[in-house]
């Protein structure tokens, strides 16, 4: 194996899901901006969209979006516009 590939500043940081905070603690080499103290300790954190913790395919829920909508007042700007002519 080579030496020195590797980054030695592993360090546990807390990564933040912010659609639903849950927080996990994980071993990482990211750089993060901001702190947060837990049980005393202060890590540093990384805020996420998404975790597998609020992931419709982990989570078994899906989100509705009103795709019918979007395409009704799609067509209505945009889907006569051959018909005119």
């Amino acid at each position: 194996m080579k030496k020195d590939i590797h980054p030695q500043n592993y360090r546990p940081v807390v990564f933040k899901d912010m659609s639903n905070d849950e927080m996990f603690i994980c071993r990482s080499t990211i750089n993060a901006k901001e702190t947060i103290e837990i049980d005393g300790v202060t890590y540093p954190l990384v805020k996420l969209e998404i975790t597998s913790a609020s992931h419709p395919f982990y989570t078994g829920k899906q989100k509705l979006v009103d795709t019918a909508g979007r395409v009704d007042k799609f067509m209505s700007r945009y889907g006569n516009r051959n018909k005119k002519k």
